[in-house]
């Protein structure tokens, strides 16, 4: 008797993609709870010890999933824009925290992935963005899953149409940073017991010596920090799409499919048939 999946990766490949898609996000959310049940506060130690290792398996073979869900998807010319998304996050991520802002701006290339080829796409470069990062830097890998979220939301976003209008950009990206604070609270308080940023960890003692305790501070420090940061970081995207050349924009079998961006039809390629290719 053949497996469901392997007898639905056969007839339906737009069905193995979808299954992949489920276990690549649900292997995300595994790491997350395992993170906050045990919390290891070793992991910031790098992946030399048992729960540095999980953490990075459980994270990277999630984004692994995704990736190979959503890489068949896309156009073999714009598969180097991932790197160059990776390379943006860490790089202007190592600088802000580096300098001290209360902010973060390392979803840039996360968000961009995300408008031009979909949810699954941007949740993958989140999650391998926070585990490069890590090679440089431990204290970021286990906040893989917020990364993760904020490509997920922001490619359902692109999908409903938000941007198409400059405006609703950042109000749009303040909202997924109430959800990426929120999600991002509890690995700080558990894990590196407040936060691993200077700026964002002077918010914290802030709270704290008013009396707060430590999850409600972490919690509050989010809120404060993370709908301003994504809705800058969704500001940015909205002028980095928008200077793209049409034609590359309109490689992209997911801007094609749900008009992601503005500007009329006829300047838009023509959507290809149905093939049984599907965006996450």
């Amino acid at each position: 008797m053949s497996h469901p999946f392997a007898a639905t990766a056969k007839t339906d490949p737009a069905g193995r993609r979808r299954w992949l898609n489920w276990l690549g996000a649900a292997l995300i959310v595994g790491t997350y709870v395992y993170l906050i049940a045990t919390q290891p506060a070793e992991v910031a130690g790098g992946f030399g010890n048992p729960a540095g290792l999980v953490t990075l398996l459980g994270f990277l073979g999630g984004a692994v999933l995704l990736l190979v869900a959503t890489l068949p998807a896309l156009p073999t010319s714009t598969v180097v824009l991932l790197p160059v998304a990776l390379a943006l996050n860490v790089v202007v991520g190592q600088i802000v925290g580096t300098v001290g802002l209360p902010l973060y701006l390392d979803s840039i290339g996360t968000v961009l992935v995300a408008v031009l080829a979909g949810p699954a796409a941007g949740a993958a470069t989140g999650a391998l963005s926070n585990i490069v990062w890590a090679l440089f830097n431990p204290t970021v890998l286990p906040f893989a899953a917020g990364a993760a979220l904020i490509g997920f939301l922001a490619g359902w976003a692109a999908r409903l149409g938000v941007f198409r209008r400059f405006y609703l950009a950042p109000i749009v990206g303040a909202v997924v940073g109430v959800f990426s604070g929120t999600i991002a609270a509890p690995i700080a308080t558990f894990v590196f017991g407040g936060t691993s940023g200077i700026g964002t960890g002077a918010i914290v003692s802030a709270f704290r010596a008013m009396g707060d305790t430590l999850l409600a501070a972490t919690t509050k420090q989010g809120l404060l920090s993370d709908p301003l940061d994504k809705a800058i970081v969704f500001a940015i995207v909205v002028f980095l799409v928008y200077a793209l050349p049409p034609r590359i924009r309109t490689r992209f079998d997911f801007v094609r499919r749900y008009r992601v961006l503005a500007g009329r039809r006829s300047e838009e390629t023509a959507r290809p048939a149905k093939t049984g290719a599907t965006q996450g």
